[in-house]
């Protein structure tokens, strides 16, 4: 079961980081259809949010079409955003740690990292859209 986290320094709505973390863990394949989300009432003890929040979320994803309400046995997905090239992920992650020690090795921060990920995607991107 997938297990939500908030970073307040991050700008993002709450209930925009549940969207993000939904459709993160739907990309990788930590979640499928069928599994079920945590409830409201769980997700609010955990990350001490109002209900409101968590609803909010869930209902995005459902106008979204990737779970579905069930009156009274709670959300589950229903589709999915696995990519077909799911079976690859396990070796890039592996590539993109050793990436993320050398550039830890190299001085990077955190922030550093980041930025230079987003610049590198948006170039990259932008060159291939081109």
């Amino acid at each position: 079961m997938i297990e939500f986290h908030l970073d307040a320094r991050s700008g993002v709505a709450t209930y925009l980081q549940i969207v993000q973390q939904v459709k993160e863990a739907l990309r990788l394949g930590t979640i499928d259809v069928g599994d079920q989300l945590p409830t409201v009432r769980e997700v609010v003890a955990h990350l001490a949010v109002n209900p409101n929040t968590v609803a909010k979320a869930y209902r995005e994803l459902e106008r979204e079409g990737l779970v579905v309400a069930r009156q009274g046995r709670g959300t589950f997905i229903a589709s999915t955003l696995a990519p077909a090239s799911l079976r690859y992920h396990d070796e890039l992650r592996v590539k993109f740690e050793r990436w993320l020690d050398e550039a830890d090795a190299a001085g990077l921060d955190e922030e550093s990292v980041r930025a230079l990920i987003s610049a590198t995607l948006r170039k990259t991107w932008a060159r291939r859209v081109a």
